[in-house]
């Protein structure tokens, strides 16, 4: 097999979406499966929606997966690798299909075919610009109208069409689905240059994967319409057409339609890998990343809406995909978003994380919240002992967050646990005495020193672990106490009882 070549190409017309993202993962790891090249082409010839912002975050959103391209806008013997800068290519091709009458000038203004639309609609017809209704309209097939334009000195502003035959069926294969045939007479002669010259996706794709030697084009499932345009154009141009792969849509957690921005905000459903800064609507909105989620386990989630690699694993990382993936295990139904299933992924990932990985970014996370804390044995241990019980890296920190600060004591909450105030405070002052007395890590004296004092206070030794623990952590709830008191230092412990009595005051 001659070298595996696939593109992603998205239009940088707003953030990328988790779907666009699991179409980028499917090319990549069949390329790399392949040992193939894997390729960023922008298709920004929509200038309209077109926004700065998006190219960046696209490549960012990549970056942050793990994603790298062989070819793209920083490399490659293909380029240029963004459509709005490929204008000088698609000239000689579109005078090729005027020139062989695979494609016509068309004159009618955005308001005409509106009101043509409309005219068919109150008729209970619908509308189709083609052999059937072209030569009744404002282009190179009427002739009438198309001699009287070009006696004039300046052209009105034309759009190019193409030129779709009659009642001709056109045939392509799906990887996936199979044989696909439709007849022509039920397609437009759609768009390909429009009023402002650039040309539009249909003709640009073709053009643009022939040149750059594609050899396998994986992308959605609604692109399944424009299959027959694409397959016309290869025909027209005597180009061999690359093997083409639908993917299924990923539906929304209710199975009722494809996962958007609108449905997934009504799921609380993140939908982009990484925040994106609506600058329109000035708000930010979160992605997978900023939400604590790994990248791996966010690939490793995609991978499966869709694919089923056959055996029972369901863990995986980006190596162990790139080795098990096989385009014929691709599912052709549509698989259902499962938020419980990504927070599971997420979890199992984290358990398998190694210890150094795990430290690393605790520590970010206390960088983040301006808390320097450089005794990596310590977070080391903390890890060990409660990461089973975390999903993300910040429960991690939330749940052990005493250990890196003084916790913030809730004076109701504290109150509520006190049997008597007057009677407990004399019992923590006690407590402070035996700490600046003697070793914090001589625990077998400070089990006999509690013990004592318990048939002392007559009281429980388990209320008096209470108090510890109240006034070391802020609440009934935490490691081994035994841990945090070796965990601290003996000057913050006895500060931390000393707010306990504060609060009792």
């Amino acid at each position: 097999m001659k070298n595996i070549r696939v593109r992603f190409a998205p239009s940088p017309t707003g953030p990328l979406h988790i779907g666009n993202l699991r179409t980028a993962l499917f090319n990549y790891l069949f390329a790399k499966k392949k040992k193939g090249s894997f390729i960023i082409r922008f298709e920004d010839t929509d200038r309209d929606r077109y926004i700065k912002a998006s190219e960046k975050h696209i490549l960012n959103s990549l970056k942050w997966c793990g994603i790298k391209a062989d070819e793209g806008p920083e490399k490659g013997n293909y380029g240029p690798y963004r459509q709005s800068k490929r204008k000088h290519i698609y000239k000689k091709y579109v005078k090729y299909l005027l020139k062989k009458n695979y494609a016509y000038y068309a004159f009618d203004s955005k308001d005409e075919l509106k009101q043509i639309r409309t005219e068919y609609k109150d008729k209970g017809k619908l509308f189709i610009y083609n052999y059937s209704t072209r030569k009744h309209l404002k282009n190179s097939f009427n002739n009438f109208y198309y001699n009287k334009i070009r006696t004039k000195k300046k052209h009105k502003k034309y759009i190019i069409r193409l030129n779709v035959p009659v009642s001709k069926t056109i045939k392509g294969s799906d990887i996936l689905r199979g044989a696909i045939s439709i007849n022509s007479k039920v397609l437009d002669d759609k768009v390909l240059v429009k009023a402002d010259g650039n040309v539009t996706y249909h003709l640009a794709n073709v053009i643009d994967d022939h040149l750059m030697k594609i050899t396998h084009v994986l992308k959605g499932e609604e692109w399944i319409s424009s299959f027959p345009i694409l397959h016309l154009l290869y025909y027209y141009f005597h180009w061999k057409m690359p093997k083409f792969l639908h993917l299924p849509l990923i539906l929304n957690s209710c199975g009722k339609g494809k996962l958007s921005k609108r449905n997934s905000k009504q799921l609380n459903i993140p939908i982009f890998p990484i925040k994106w800064k609506d600058t329109i609507k000035l708000k930010t909105l979160l992605g997978y990343r900023e939400l604590g989620y790994f990248p791996d386990a966010l690939l490793n989630m995609l991978a499966l809406f869709g694919w089923n690699p056959g055996c029972e694993q369901e863990i995986f990382s980006l190596k162990e995909l790139i080795a098990t993936f096989s385009l014929e295990d691709i599912n052709l139904s549509s698989a259902r978003f499962d938020k419980k299933k990504i927070d599971w992924i997420n979890h199992r990932h984290l358990q398998i994380k190694s210890i150094d990985e795990l430290t690393r970014l605790v520590k970010l996370c206390l960088k983040e919240k301006k808390i320097y804390f450089n005794n990596d044995k310590t977070i080391k241990q903390i890890i060990v002992r409660i990461r089973s019980q975390c999903t993300f890296v910040y429960q991690i920190l939330e749940k052990a967050i005493y250990f890196f600060k003084k916790p913030n004591f809730n004076k109701n909450y504290i109150k509520k646990q006190i049997i008597n105030r007057k009677r407990t405070k004399k019992i923590l002052f006690l407590i402070i005495e035996w700490f600046n007395n003697y070793d914090k890590n001589n625990f077998k004296l400070l089990r006999l020193f509690l013990a004592k004092l318990a048939v002392k206070k007559n009281l429980k030794i388990h209320y008096l672990l209470k108090l510890l623990r109240l006034s070391l952590v802020g609440k009934l709830v935490g490691l081994e106490i035994l841990f945090i008191i070796k965990k601290l230092k003996t000057q913050d412990i006895i500060k931390r009882i000393c707010n306990v009595i504060w609060v009792l005051n």
